[in-house]
């Protein structure tokens, strides 16, 4: 039995989308600057995937979109975009809790004498909005706080946050990565003034993201070139990824109310069945969470030489061998052998940073599946840990 819960990490292309990004190949394949109708036609094609994309979070305009290679550029251009505006070092804000799209760039302008804040997350990795008006300082410019955790699935009171910027006329970002197509974002609505998505993390092709640039906004390019993407992005667009990136967010759209339902009671059941398990403590929060996410540490009530030795990629890797795919907290760092940055944030010790797992669902999730991988997470638990073998 083969069954992925690693939605979080990629998701599968539908089939819908691949057939329509192998369409859009064969003949559409013109350079969309280009004047004759071969271009136009592949312009054509790209603006039907921007108007798509723009419904998704409600944007009136479409060329409030900015096509992107994905999520990461997308978050290092609205971090860089803003900052490269200024002559002189500024002041931003992030949460200790950001992907590492956001908090590497904000390293790199840290390393260029920019003042940076993070602001800390309680147990169930939430911020405290409280904690962000004392932060704000004369020479803040930018607020960047991630809108769906992707390591414990918690969801950020984004609202409340992008208010209190605005209120002080500092631009608000959001790294709806993870959220979009899975919970409703409404940028007409909500003080967001730019926002990033990825389409891979929604059953689109690996290559192409967006950033959502509120009207009246501008940002600098981190590439010089051709001018496309209003000027805010060079390079020839990716039009049959670009493509499938709209069909997949018109499809997400559509389906998402009642997708997001379904697997809300997958990932509660999911709770609910590891409830029992001596081995595991619940991550993130359980009420404010992505619909589709489940996260564990391993926890012992006392060590012993064996338990010592396990961490979250060894609950991966035997997991693998059952052919079941689970995640190792962060999809970007599970290659390294490292606590995780943000289970420390959550307060976490270093040995249960090394100690966390996720498991997150996708539309091909079923009941059945949700039963068996529990089933064969308390068999791998009590293989590792024979002395507490208790679960039933």
């Amino acid at each position: 039995m083969q069954i992925y819960l690693d939605y979080s990490a990629t998701t599968p292309p539908r089939s819908k989308v691949v057939s329509y990004v192998n369409q859009i190949l064969r003949e559409e394949w013109g350079n969309p600057s280009s004047l004759h109708q071969w271009g136009q036609r592949a312009a054509m094609t790209m603006e039907i995937a921007r108007t798509q994309v723009a419904s998704l979070i409600n944007a009136n305009d479409p060329e409030s979109v900015i096509f992107t290679s994905g999520g990461t550029e997308a978050d290092n251009l609205a971090i860089l975009g803003v900052a490269r505006q200024y002559d002189t070092p500024q002041h931003l804000i992030i949460s200790r809790v950001e992907h590492p799209a956001i908090s590497e760039p904000v390293r790199y302008l840290e390393g260029l004498g920019w003042e940076v804040t993070r602001l800390p997350v309680n147990r169930q990795g939430i911020i405290n909005p409280l904690d962000l008006k004392p932060a704000i300082q004369s020479n803040t410019v930018l607020i960047s706080i991630i809108h769906g955790q992707s390591e414990v699935g918690t969801v950020q009171p984004i609202e409340e946050l992008g208010n209190i910027a605005h209120a002080h006329g500092i631009l608000f970002h959001t790294d709806a990565v993870q959220s979009a197509g899975r919970v409703t974002i409404d940028v007409q609505r909500l003080p967001i003034d730019l926002l990033s998505l990825s389409a891979h993390k929604i059953y689109g092709i690996q290559g192409a993201g967006a950033l959502y640039v509120r009207n009246g906004l501008k940002i600098e390019p981190l590439l010089l070139g051709g001018g496309q993407e209003g000027k805010t992005r060079s390079g020839t667009q990716a039009v049959g990824m670009i493509a499938g990136f709209g069909l997949a967010a018109e499809l997400a759209a559509t389906e998402m109310i009642a997708e997001s339902s379904r697997l809300i009671g997958l990932r509660d059941r999911l709770f609910d069945l590891m409830a029992n398990c001596p081995y595991l403590v619940p991550t993130g929060d359980r009420l404010y969470r992505l619909p589709h996410h489940v996260s564990f540490v391993i926890n012992y009530p006392f060590e012993t030489d064996k338990t010592e030795k396990v961490t979250g990629k060894m609950i991966v890797r035997q997991m693998n061998l059952a052919g079941i795919a689970i995640s190792a907290g962060s999809a970007c760092h599970s290659g390294k052998l490292s606590p995780s940055p943000i289970l420390l944030a959550m307060g976490y010790s270093e040995k249960e940073a090394l100690r966390g797992i996720r498991l997150t669902l996708g539309i091909e999730t079923t009941l059945e599946d949700i039963d068996w991988t529990a089933m064969v997470l308390k068999q791998v638990l009590n293989r590792l840990m024979p002395k507490l073998a208790i679960v039933n």
